[in-house]
């Protein structure tokens, strides 16, 4: 089994390796009304997750038990995917009324730039989580295995 050192050195390099998805979402959430509603929502969703992660550091190294570890990360990526899921919602809103102020101008927007991009997130967050939530599943369960 791995000691808890470890893993918390292994997600302090994640952290500092995830500064790609961070950075900018605090860059949104600075430029505060200059940003659309549902980027910075999805901007504190990201850092909501990235938060949960870099908690989980200094728990470990405390040696705080591996339930109040997973009840971080339980806490962490409800709150991460509520955020998610709201800057999802307020997306579709802001689009709508998009759609309806070129309809009242009778132009209509070129198709290009209709992607997805939180699709393409929400892809990877959640099997993401879904696996960090079996890694730390099978830590807890080896962690009580072996005693």
């Amino acid at each position: 089994m791995l000691s808890p050192a470890v893993l918390a050195l292994g997600a302090t390099a994640l952290c500092a390796a995830g500064c790609v998805w961070y950075l900018p979402a605090v860059a949104d959430l600075r430029a505060g009304a200059d940003r659309p509603a549902s980027r910075r929502l999805a901007a504190a969703a990201c850092l909501t997750a990235w938060a949960t992660l870099a908690l989980s550091a200094p728990l470990l190294l405390a040696a705080a038990s591996w339930t109040a570890l997973g009840a971080l990360t339980v806490i962490g990526a409800a709150a991460a995917l509520l955020l998610a899921g709201l800057a999802r919602a307020r997306r579709g809103q802001e689009e709508r009324a998009t759609r309806r102020a070129w309809a009242a101008l009778r132009v209509w927007p070129s198709a290009a730039g209709r992607a997805r991009p939180t699709r393409v997130f929400l892809r990877w967050f959640i099997p993401g989580y879904v696996v960090t939530a079996g890694a730390l599943a099978v830590v807890v369960i080896g962690g009580t295995m072996g005693r």
